[in-house]
Protein backbone atom coordinates (compact mmCIF):
# COMPACT_ATOMS: atom_id res chain seq x y z
CA UNK A 1 0.00 0.00 0.00
CA UNK A 2 1.32 3.41 -0.98
CA UNK A 3 -0.07 6.91 -0.37
CA UNK A 4 0.52 10.34 -1.87
CA UNK A 5 -0.80 13.45 -0.11
CA UNK A 6 -1.88 16.58 -1.96
CA UNK A 7 -3.18 20.07 -1.19
CA UNK A 8 -5.08 22.50 -3.41
CA UNK A 9 -3.19 25.78 -3.27
CA UNK A 10 -3.06 28.74 -5.64
CA UNK A 11 -5.65 27.12 -7.90
CA UNK A 12 -3.76 23.88 -8.47
CA UNK A 13 -3.08 20.52 -6.88
CA UNK A 14 0.35 20.22 -5.28
CA UNK A 15 2.05 17.00 -4.16
CA UNK A 16 5.30 17.09 -2.20
CA UNK A 17 5.87 13.34 -2.13
CA UNK A 18 5.04 12.24 -5.69
CA UNK A 19 6.26 8.64 -6.08
CA UNK A 20 3.37 6.48 -7.34
CA UNK A 21 2.76 5.77 -11.01
CA UNK A 22 -0.58 7.36 -11.95
CA UNK A 23 -1.85 4.07 -13.40
CA UNK A 24 -1.37 2.35 -10.04
CA UNK A 25 -3.56 4.66 -7.95
CA UNK A 26 -6.83 2.94 -7.02
CA UNK A 27 -8.70 5.68 -5.16
CA UNK A 28 -8.35 9.35 -4.25
CA UNK A 29 -10.08 10.85 -1.19
CA UNK A 30 -10.75 14.60 -1.38
CA UNK A 31 -12.08 16.87 1.38
CA UNK A 32 -12.49 20.60 0.97
CA UNK A 33 -14.19 23.89 1.61
CA UNK A 34 -17.59 24.17 -0.08
CA UNK A 35 -16.70 26.74 -2.73
CA UNK A 36 -13.43 25.00 -3.61
CA UNK A 37 -14.85 21.50 -3.93
CA UNK A 38 -17.61 22.78 -6.23
CA UNK A 39 -15.02 23.93 -8.78
CA UNK A 40 -15.11 21.99 -12.03
CA UNK A 41 -11.43 22.75 -12.58
CA UNK A 42 -10.27 21.19 -9.32
CA UNK A 43 -12.04 17.92 -10.08
CA UNK A 44 -10.90 17.81 -13.72
CA UNK A 45 -7.30 18.51 -12.69
CA UNK A 46 -7.44 15.59 -10.26
CA UNK A 47 -8.72 13.35 -13.05
CA UNK A 48 -5.71 14.34 -15.14
CA UNK A 49 -3.35 13.45 -12.30
CA UNK A 50 -4.96 10.05 -11.63
CA UNK A 51 -6.96 9.05 -14.74
CA UNK A 52 -7.55 5.44 -13.66
CA UNK A 53 -8.56 6.08 -10.04
CA UNK A 54 -11.95 6.34 -8.38
CA UNK A 55 -12.25 9.84 -6.95
CA UNK A 56 -14.52 10.41 -3.93
CA UNK A 57 -14.88 13.12 -1.31
CA UNK A 58 -17.09 15.80 0.17
CA UNK A 59 -17.33 19.36 1.44
CA UNK A 60 -16.20 19.90 4.99
CA UNK A 61 -16.16 22.09 8.07
CA UNK A 62 -12.39 21.78 8.26
CA UNK A 63 -9.87 19.82 6.20
CA UNK A 64 -7.69 17.37 8.12
CA UNK A 65 -4.25 16.37 6.87
CA UNK A 66 -1.70 14.92 9.23
CA UNK A 67 -1.95 16.25 12.77
CA UNK A 68 -3.61 19.57 11.91
CA UNK A 69 -6.37 21.36 10.06
CA UNK A 70 -4.87 22.38 6.74
CA UNK A 71 -4.86 25.98 5.56
CA UNK A 72 -5.39 24.68 2.02
CA UNK A 73 -8.90 24.90 0.61
CA UNK A 74 -8.77 21.18 -0.23
CA UNK A 75 -6.71 18.17 0.82
CA UNK A 76 -6.42 14.76 -0.82
CA UNK A 77 -4.81 11.34 -0.46
CA UNK A 78 -4.14 9.08 -3.44
CA UNK A 79 -3.98 5.40 -2.46
CA UNK A 80 -2.46 2.46 -4.30
CA UNK A 81 -3.21 -1.06 -3.07
CA UNK A 82 -0.82 -3.91 -3.75
CA UNK A 83 -3.14 -6.89 -3.21
CA UNK A 84 -6.58 -5.49 -2.34
CA UNK A 85 -9.14 -3.66 -4.42
CA UNK A 86 -11.99 -1.20 -4.03
CA UNK A 87 -15.34 -0.56 -5.68
CA UNK A 88 -17.72 2.37 -5.31
CA UNK A 89 -21.50 2.69 -5.48
CA UNK A 90 -23.22 6.02 -6.14
CA UNK A 91 -26.86 7.08 -5.80
CA UNK A 92 -28.69 10.42 -5.71
CA UNK A 93 -31.22 10.98 -2.93
CA UNK A 94 -34.58 12.54 -3.74
CA UNK A 95 -36.99 14.19 -1.33
CA UNK A 96 -39.57 11.38 -1.37
CA UNK A 97 -37.07 8.52 -1.04
CA UNK A 98 -37.31 6.19 1.91
CA UNK A 99 -33.79 6.68 3.25
CA UNK A 100 -33.44 3.18 4.73
CA UNK A 101 -34.50 1.54 1.46
CA UNK A 102 -32.32 4.01 -0.47
CA UNK A 103 -29.22 3.03 1.51
CA UNK A 104 -29.95 -0.67 1.16
CA UNK A 105 -30.13 -0.30 -2.63
CA UNK A 106 -26.88 1.65 -2.61
CA UNK A 107 -24.88 -0.78 -0.47
CA UNK A 108 -26.30 -3.86 -2.22
CA UNK A 109 -24.21 -2.84 -5.25
CA UNK A 110 -21.08 -3.62 -3.23
CA UNK A 111 -22.02 -7.09 -2.01
CA UNK A 112 -19.53 -9.83 -2.88
CA UNK A 113 -18.11 -12.61 -0.67
CA UNK A 114 -14.79 -10.81 -0.15
CA UNK A 115 -16.22 -7.44 0.96
CA UNK A 116 -14.44 -6.43 4.19
CA UNK A 117 -15.58 -2.87 4.95
CA UNK A 118 -17.83 -0.06 3.69
CA UNK A 119 -17.05 3.66 3.97
CA UNK A 120 -19.95 6.06 3.25
CA UNK A 121 -19.95 9.78 2.44
CA UNK A 122 -23.31 11.50 2.32
CA UNK A 123 -24.86 14.96 2.28
CA UNK A 124 -24.86 16.66 5.65
CA UNK A 125 -28.25 18.35 5.25
CA UNK A 126 -31.74 17.09 4.43
CA UNK A 127 -30.84 13.52 5.31
CA UNK A 128 -31.25 11.40 8.42
CA UNK A 129 -27.92 9.78 9.21
CA UNK A 130 -29.63 7.25 11.47
CA UNK A 131 -31.51 5.92 8.45
CA UNK A 132 -28.26 5.62 6.51
CA UNK A 133 -26.76 3.53 9.29
CA UNK A 134 -29.88 1.37 9.59
CA UNK A 135 -30.06 0.67 5.86
CA UNK A 136 -26.38 -0.27 5.66
CA UNK A 137 -26.64 -2.51 8.74
CA UNK A 138 -29.66 -4.35 7.40
CA UNK A 139 -28.27 -5.10 3.95
CA UNK A 140 -24.93 -6.21 5.42
CA UNK A 141 -26.72 -8.27 8.08
CA UNK A 142 -24.61 -6.57 10.81
CA UNK A 143 -21.61 -8.68 9.72
CA UNK A 144 -19.51 -6.10 7.85
CA UNK A 145 -18.52 -2.86 9.58
CA UNK A 146 -19.48 0.53 8.17
CA UNK A 147 -17.85 3.90 8.83
CA UNK A 148 -18.00 7.33 7.20
CA UNK A 149 -19.56 10.72 7.69
CA UNK A 150 -21.94 13.45 6.61
CA UNK A 151 -20.50 16.31 4.57
CA UNK A 152 -19.99 19.70 6.19
CA UNK A 153 -20.37 23.34 5.19
CA UNK A 154 -18.24 25.22 7.68
CA UNK A 155 -20.64 26.61 10.27
CA UNK A 156 -23.14 27.79 7.64
CA UNK A 157 -25.45 24.73 7.29
CA UNK A 158 -26.51 25.88 3.79
CA UNK A 159 -25.09 23.48 1.17
CA UNK A 160 -23.13 20.23 1.29
CA UNK A 161 -21.50 18.50 -1.66
CA UNK A 162 -20.23 15.01 -2.50
CA UNK A 163 -17.76 13.90 -5.19
CA UNK A 164 -18.12 10.41 -6.67
CA UNK A 165 -16.31 10.02 -10.00
CA UNK A 166 -17.96 13.24 -11.14
CA UNK A 167 -17.96 16.91 -10.30
CA UNK A 168 -19.38 17.63 -6.85
CA UNK A 169 -23.14 17.25 -6.49
CA UNK A 170 -25.66 17.95 -3.76
CA UNK A 171 -27.83 15.09 -2.43
CA UNK A 172 -25.36 12.47 -3.70
CA UNK A 173 -24.27 9.51 -1.56
CA UNK A 174 -21.22 7.36 -2.26
CA UNK A 175 -20.24 4.08 -0.62
CA UNK A 176 -16.71 2.67 -0.97
CA UNK A 177 -16.20 -1.06 -0.58
CA UNK A 178 -12.83 -2.52 0.44
CA UNK A 179 -12.19 -6.08 -0.72
CA UNK A 180 -9.81 -8.98 -0.30
CA UNK A 181 -8.19 -11.03 2.45
CA UNK A 182 -5.15 -8.77 2.45
CA UNK A 183 -6.95 -5.56 3.40
CA UNK A 184 -7.16 -4.80 7.12
CA UNK A 185 -9.66 -2.20 8.33
CA UNK A 186 -10.29 -1.18 11.94
CA UNK A 187 -12.09 1.76 13.48
CA UNK A 188 -12.52 3.63 16.73
CA UNK A 189 -14.87 6.31 18.00
CA UNK A 190 -15.13 8.29 21.21
CA UNK A 191 -16.69 11.58 22.31
CA UNK A 192 -15.35 12.77 25.68
CA UNK A 193 -18.20 15.10 26.69
CA UNK A 194 -19.21 15.26 30.35
CA UNK A 195 -22.73 14.43 31.55
CA UNK A 196 -24.53 16.68 34.02
CA UNK A 197 -28.02 17.02 35.43
CA UNK A 198 -30.55 14.33 36.22
CA UNK A 199 -31.36 11.37 34.00
CA UNK A 200 -34.53 12.14 32.04
CA UNK A 201 -36.81 10.38 29.56
CA UNK A 202 -37.74 11.36 26.01
CA UNK A 203 -41.53 11.19 26.36
CA UNK A 204 -42.55 12.44 22.92
CA UNK A 205 -40.48 12.33 19.74
CA UNK A 206 -40.69 11.51 16.04
CA UNK A 207 -37.47 10.39 14.37
CA UNK A 208 -35.04 13.28 14.97
CA UNK A 209 -37.56 15.75 16.46
CA UNK A 210 -38.06 15.81 20.24
CA UNK A 211 -41.25 17.42 21.51
CA UNK A 212 -41.28 16.47 25.19
CA UNK A 213 -38.76 15.47 27.84
CA UNK A 214 -40.25 14.17 31.08
CA UNK A 215 -43.63 15.35 29.70
CA UNK A 216 -42.36 18.95 29.55
CA UNK A 217 -41.90 20.97 26.32
CA UNK A 218 -38.42 19.99 25.14
CA UNK A 219 -37.28 23.46 24.06
CA UNK A 220 -38.50 25.10 27.26
CA UNK A 221 -36.61 22.58 29.41
CA UNK A 222 -33.48 22.80 27.27
CA UNK A 223 -33.43 26.60 27.55
CA UNK A 224 -33.59 26.33 31.35
CA UNK A 225 -30.46 24.19 31.26
CA UNK A 226 -28.61 26.53 28.92
CA UNK A 227 -29.34 29.68 30.91
CA UNK A 228 -27.62 32.68 29.27
CA UNK A 229 -26.59 30.54 26.27
CA UNK A 230 -30.26 30.02 25.32
CA UNK A 231 -30.39 33.36 23.51
CA UNK A 232 -27.83 32.05 21.00
CA UNK A 233 -29.78 28.95 19.96
CA UNK A 234 -29.50 26.99 17.76
CA UNK A 235 -25.75 27.69 17.35
CA UNK A 236 -25.11 27.40 21.09
CA UNK A 237 -26.59 23.90 20.94
CA UNK A 238 -23.21 22.71 19.66
CA UNK A 239 -21.87 23.38 23.16
CA UNK A 240 -24.59 21.39 24.91
CA UNK A 241 -25.37 18.09 23.18
CA UNK A 242 -27.39 15.35 24.81
CA UNK A 243 -26.71 11.66 25.05
CA UNK A 244 -29.30 8.93 24.61
CA UNK A 245 -29.54 5.27 25.52
CA UNK A 246 -32.31 2.73 25.80
CA UNK A 247 -31.20 1.35 29.17
CA UNK A 248 -29.02 2.85 31.90
CA UNK A 249 -26.26 0.27 31.30
CA UNK A 250 -26.13 0.85 27.51
CA UNK A 251 -23.41 2.88 25.83
CA UNK A 252 -24.67 6.37 25.15
CA UNK A 253 -24.84 7.96 21.70
CA UNK A 254 -24.34 11.71 21.45
CA UNK A 255 -26.85 13.90 19.61
CA UNK A 256 -26.46 17.58 18.62
CA UNK A 257 -29.22 20.15 18.32
CA UNK A 258 -29.31 21.40 14.71
CA UNK A 259 -32.44 23.55 14.89
CA UNK A 260 -35.30 24.56 17.15
CA UNK A 261 -39.01 25.17 16.57
CA UNK A 262 -40.39 27.87 18.85
CA UNK A 263 -44.01 27.20 17.85
CA UNK A 264 -43.82 23.47 18.55
CA UNK A 265 -41.35 23.97 21.43
CA UNK A 266 -39.31 21.18 19.89
CA UNK A 267 -35.63 20.36 19.40
CA UNK A 268 -34.42 19.05 16.04
CA UNK A 269 -31.39 16.78 16.21
CA UNK A 270 -28.91 15.46 13.65
CA UNK A 271 -30.15 11.88 14.08
CA UNK A 272 -32.96 9.85 15.58
CA UNK A 273 -33.88 10.28 19.25
CA UNK A 274 -36.31 7.42 19.92
CA UNK A 275 -39.28 7.96 22.19
CA UNK A 276 -38.65 6.32 25.55
CA UNK A 277 -34.88 6.90 25.42
CA UNK A 278 -33.05 7.95 28.54
CA UNK A 279 -31.11 11.19 28.21
CA UNK A 280 -28.73 13.54 29.98
CA UNK A 281 -27.41 16.93 28.95
CA UNK A 282 -23.67 17.19 28.28
CA UNK A 283 -21.15 20.01 28.58
CA UNK A 284 -17.63 20.91 27.52
CA UNK A 285 -14.52 19.51 29.18
CA UNK A 286 -11.59 20.45 26.93
CA UNK A 287 -9.17 17.93 28.41
CA UNK A 288 -11.78 15.17 28.18
CA UNK A 289 -12.45 15.95 24.51
CA UNK A 290 -8.75 15.70 23.66
CA UNK A 291 -8.45 12.52 25.73
CA UNK A 292 -11.47 11.21 23.83
CA UNK A 293 -9.63 11.66 20.53
CA UNK A 294 -6.69 9.69 21.92
CA UNK A 295 -9.09 6.97 23.10
CA UNK A 296 -10.66 6.75 19.63
CA UNK A 297 -7.20 6.18 18.15
CA UNK A 298 -6.36 3.48 20.71
CA UNK A 299 -9.60 1.66 19.89
CA UNK A 300 -8.33 1.02 16.34
CA UNK A 301 -5.74 -1.42 17.72
CA UNK A 302 -3.77 -3.30 16.59
CA UNK A 303 -1.97 -0.35 15.05
CA UNK A 304 -0.38 -1.28 11.69
CA UNK A 305 3.40 -1.24 11.49
CA UNK A 306 3.42 -0.57 7.74
CA UNK A 307 2.08 2.29 5.61
CA UNK A 308 -1.62 2.85 6.35
CA UNK A 309 -4.40 5.36 5.71
CA UNK A 310 -6.27 6.92 8.60
CA UNK A 311 -9.63 8.43 7.61
CA UNK A 312 -10.58 10.87 10.38
CA UNK A 313 -14.15 12.16 10.65
CA UNK A 314 -14.72 14.52 13.57
CA UNK A 315 -17.67 16.75 14.39
CA UNK A 316 -18.00 20.44 13.56
CA UNK A 317 -19.18 20.90 17.15
CA UNK A 318 -15.85 19.69 18.49
CA UNK A 319 -14.06 22.19 16.26
CA UNK A 320 -16.32 24.97 17.50
CA UNK A 321 -15.70 24.32 21.18
CA UNK A 322 -11.99 23.40 20.97
CA UNK A 323 -11.35 26.50 18.83
CA UNK A 324 -7.63 27.31 18.87
CA UNK A 325 -6.88 24.00 20.61
CA UNK A 326 -8.40 21.97 17.77
CA UNK A 327 -5.05 20.71 16.48
CA UNK A 328 -4.43 19.12 19.87
CA UNK A 329 -7.04 16.41 19.25
CA UNK A 330 -5.39 15.59 15.91
CA UNK A 331 -1.95 15.58 17.53
CA UNK A 332 -3.33 13.15 20.11
CA UNK A 333 -4.52 10.85 17.33
CA UNK A 334 -1.19 10.92 15.50
CA UNK A 335 0.64 10.44 18.79
CA UNK A 336 -1.11 7.09 19.20
CA UNK A 337 -1.11 5.88 15.59
CA UNK A 338 2.36 7.07 14.60
CA UNK A 339 3.70 8.65 11.44
CA UNK A 340 3.20 5.55 9.28
CA UNK A 341 -0.59 6.07 9.45
CA UNK A 342 -1.25 8.92 7.03
CA UNK A 343 -4.17 10.98 8.35
CA UNK A 344 -6.74 12.58 6.03
CA UNK A 345 -10.31 13.60 6.78
CA UNK A 346 -12.80 16.31 7.60
CA UNK A 347 -14.97 17.97 10.21
CA UNK A 348 -18.51 16.81 9.60
CA UNK A 349 -22.21 17.18 10.38
CA UNK A 350 -22.38 13.56 11.59
CA UNK A 351 -20.12 10.56 12.04
CA UNK A 352 -20.76 6.91 11.16
CA UNK A 353 -19.02 4.12 13.07
CA UNK A 354 -19.69 1.05 15.21
CA UNK A 355 -18.80 0.92 18.88
CA UNK A 356 -15.67 -1.13 19.54
CA UNK A 357 -16.15 -4.53 21.10
CA UNK A 358 -19.83 -4.89 20.23
CA UNK A 359 -21.38 -6.30 17.06
CA UNK A 360 -20.61 -4.52 13.80
CA UNK A 361 -23.72 -2.36 13.98
CA UNK A 362 -22.97 1.09 12.59
CA UNK A 363 -24.33 4.06 14.55
CA UNK A 364 -24.77 7.72 13.72
CA UNK A 365 -22.77 9.83 16.16
CA UNK A 366 -22.52 13.56 16.82
CA UNK A 367 -19.79 15.48 18.65
CA UNK A 368 -17.60 12.39 18.25
CA UNK A 369 -14.21 11.72 16.68
CA UNK A 370 -14.04 8.60 14.52
CA UNK A 371 -11.06 6.98 12.81
CA UNK A 372 -10.94 4.30 10.12
CA UNK A 373 -7.48 2.78 9.67
CA UNK A 374 -6.88 0.94 6.40
CA UNK A 375 -3.76 -1.12 5.69
CA UNK A 376 -2.62 -4.25 3.88
CA UNK A 377 -1.23 -7.36 5.52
Amino acid sequence: MEIENLIYFENQWQCKDKHIEAKDVDIVFIFGDREAIKLSKSYQDMCLLYPYADIVGCSSSGNIQGDMISRATMVASAVSFEKSYIQIAVKDLHALDNEVAFTKTLVEQLLTPDLQHVFILSPGLHINGSSLAQGANEVLDYKIPVTGGLAGDGDLFEETWVIANDEAKQNRVVAVGFYGESVSVSSGCFAGWKEFGVLRTITKSEKNIVYEIDHQPALELYKKYLGEYAKDLPSSGLRFPINIRQYVEDRAIVRSVLAIDEDAQSLIFAGDVPEGSLTRLMKIDIDALIDGAETAARLTAPIPKTQALGLVVSCVGRRAVLDQLIDEELEAVEGVLGKNVSLIGFYSYGELAPFKGENKSCQLHNQTLTITVISEQ
